[in-house]
């Protein structure tokens, strides 16, 4: 494979797409792409990994239910109910199958429960385990509870430690 240097700005108007060829079949398979909606700006590390955040694809779940990979795959769930909910997250074998997890893949969940009237909590499923960082009270890292209303933001983390189990943390 060669490399090509440019002198200016590379341009595109339907983003970038790093891909990977399997030597024995030719397969391609895409394994990062860079979007219209994507903005980098101002890098002065290496090595870094963006993600597009604006979750253009979103689930809605406003009952006790358990969330499907397809769900949680968005990255972004929203809830609006006025009775307390809870969010059951799907196996670690189906969400590592959903988005082609391998150990290493990081996931960001955010809920959004603003337009709600009564908590979500969030649940760990077979193959999910919480964090062990803090224990599950508020504020802390374990607390898998978000409140309603303006404060009703939280994001979460899933690490897969294999491509059907993942750690389960709460970042924000």
């Amino acid at each position: 494979m060669a490399n090509t240097t440019f002198n200016g700005p590379v341009r595109s108007e339907n983003g970038f797409q790093t891909i990977s060829t399997n030597a024995t079949t030719g397969a391609v398979t895409v394994t990062s792409t860079l979007g219209a909606t994507t903005s980098v700006t101002n890098l002065t590390a290496t090595n870094l990994v963006f993600t597009d955040q604006n979750h253009p694809t979103t689930a809605a779940i406003n009952a006790t239910a358990t969330a499907t990979a397809a769900e949680v795959a968005t990255g972004y769930i929203t809830s609006t109910s006025a009775a307390p909910t809870t969010i059951t997250l799907p196996t670690g074998t189906s969400l590592g199958a959903a988005i082609s997890a391998v150990k290493g893949t990081v996931l960001d969940l955010y809920v959004d429960n603003t337009a709600g009237a009564s908590t979500v909590t969030i649940a760990v499923a077979t193959n999910g385990i919480l964090s062990s960082a803090a224990a599950d009270t508020p504020g802390s890292f374990g607390d898998l509870t978000i409140a309603s209303g303006a404060t009703g933001l939280a994001r979460f983390t899933i690490m897969f430690s294999s491509a059907t189990a993942y750690v389960f943390t709460r970042t924000a």
